[in-house]
């Protein structure tokens, strides 16, 4: 038996396998990660779109003679119809990932929300088709959640598949940071039609067309992202996708039932502290410390700025410490510091300044949980299954909270609504860290080597 070339002992070889001394290898890994990257922002560009942009224009698709608390829950529906929608694409896309491709199914998940975006850009008014209106853009949200669910079950493990493994967190870190940036974006963009033309009364010009323009620059965006996919990203190496299986989700749910509770309670935690951050505080801004539509769109800005700044941060502290460590110390930090800017904020009073100064520690300490997880989330799940177990495990735990709503209601009468958030923030702190505590560490897995990826604590 002749003995093995040294590149085959060191992994540098010609194959494509991260790692490779090989420049086009490092091309493909930039093409891969910068992908992942651009996905990620598009991804959460088009789920924050009708929190933020549609906010001024509720006039538009709602009834006026409907009462705060009826408006206030089909506000939240339209955003949680889209969080239902992404489990149900992780599932099906996540599927076609695992056995067809990862490139493939992503333009097909791109190609989805790309149109519906777009459709959502052309829909009717209140005015003009009554009711209808609002049931299609709770529709045509869920639909578009299905194909975004899809999009991100199969960028990101194909950009952890190339990342190398001491890189892996700092890179999952700048893919994440796209989503506070993301919001910050549409937050700016709002906020500059919001200054350049009218937005009160149904029939001012940010009410009637002006929300459009947003939903458009998602739709490009859409069409950007297909491209680029299309021209410049690979499928990563056989050795890193694994033997294919027929049906991966079951795959998943027979051999990993107690990984995916895991990862469950993470991520429920992860996704109750961002709906509270994302989704519940420019309403109390705006309900409870009485700032106009402008001072709330400037500091959600500010406040997914310094998120976005944060995340690179704590993705190069799980690779130094583990992402054990930093998920058990970060639950507790969205406990202490995250629940307690939120509160101080809400009883200070201070107006316009106090929401930008404490906005800046609600920004880092209660989403900065998604600093790593493409990476952990990644790690904890063989080839074979990874793109399914990634997007159902990211995505399942989306459906509690999404009804953050109600829960909110629950406490109307123990606490005060603009109180009531903080414990909500507490809650998902202790998920986050006890998610964190029953999981392994796992910064050392080999993507191609089933064999170090450890199944719990």
């Amino acid at each position: 038996m002749s003995a093995p070339h040294p590149a085959a002992e060191t992994g540098k070889v010609a194959s494509g396998r991260p790692g490779s001394a090989h420049g086009p290898d490092r091309a493909k890994v930039r093409a891969a990660v910068r992908g992942g990257t651009l996905a990620y922002f598009v991804d959460q560009f088009d789920i924050y779109l009708p929190i933020v942009v549609l906010a001024p224009a509720t006039a538009y698709f709602q009834a006026a003679n409907l009462s705060a608390s009826t408006t206030a829950l089909l506000s939240s529906l339209v955003f949680a119809s889209t969080l239902i929608g992404r489990p149900l694409g992780a599932v099906i896309f996540g599927h076609f990932a695992d056995t067809v491709g990862r490139k493939r199914t992503t333009l097909v998940a791109v190609g989805g929300f790309g149109v519906l975006t777009l459709a959502t850009a052309c829909l009717p008014g209140h005015e003009t088709i009554g009711m209808w209106s609002v049931g299609l853009l709770i529709a045509l949200r869920f639909v578009d959640g299905i194909f975004l669910g899809g999009e991100y079950t199969t960028a990101v493990p194909l950009a952890m598949e190339w990342s190398p493994k001491h890189k892996r967190g700092l890179y999952a870190s700048v893919i994440t940071s796209t989503s506070p940036a993301a919001y910050a974006v549409i937050a700016a963009v709002t906020l500059l039609m919001l200054e350049l033309m009218p937005s009160a009364g149904l029939h001012s010009a940010y009410v009637q067309w002006g929300w459009r323009v947003p939903f458009l620059i998602g739709a490009l965006l859409a069409a950007v992202l297909f491209r680029y996919y299309l021209k410049q990203v690979h499928e990563p190496p056989t050795e890193l996708t694994g033997e294919k299986h027929k049906l991966p989700l079951v795959q998943l749910l027979v051999k990993y039932p107690r990984v995916l509770a895991q990862v469950f309670v993470l991520m429920t935690g992860t996704w109750l502290a961002t709906n509270m951050e994302a989704a519940v505080t420019p309403a109390q801004l705006k309900e409870h410390l009485l700032l106009s539509s402008k001072q709330v769109t400037l500091t959600m800005l500010v406040i997914n700025a310094a998120a976005a700044l944060s995340y690179p941060l704590f993705g190069l502290l799980s690779q130094r410490i583990g992402r054990r460590p930093f998920y058990i110390g970060y639950g507790i930090s969205v406990i202490v510091l995250g629940a307690g800017s939120y509160t101080l904020l809400m009883v200070s009073h201070g107006g316009f300044g106090a929401a930008l100064g404490w906005g800046v520690l609600i920004g880092v300490f209660t989403v900065g949980t998604f600093g790593p997880i493409a990476a952990y989330l990644t790690e904890r799940f063989p080839a074979s299954i990874r793109s399914t177990a990634y997007g159902v495990g990211y995505s399942l735990a989306l459906i509690a909270p999404a009804f953050y709503q109600f829960y909110l209601q629950r406490l109307d009468g123990v606490l005060p609504s603009h109180l009531a958030p903080a414990v909500l923030i507490v809650l998902a702190g202790a998920l986050i860290s006890v998610g964190g505590l029953l999981g392994p560490e796992t910064k050392d897995v080999d993507m191609a080597d089933d064999s170090t990826i450890p199944k719990l604590s």
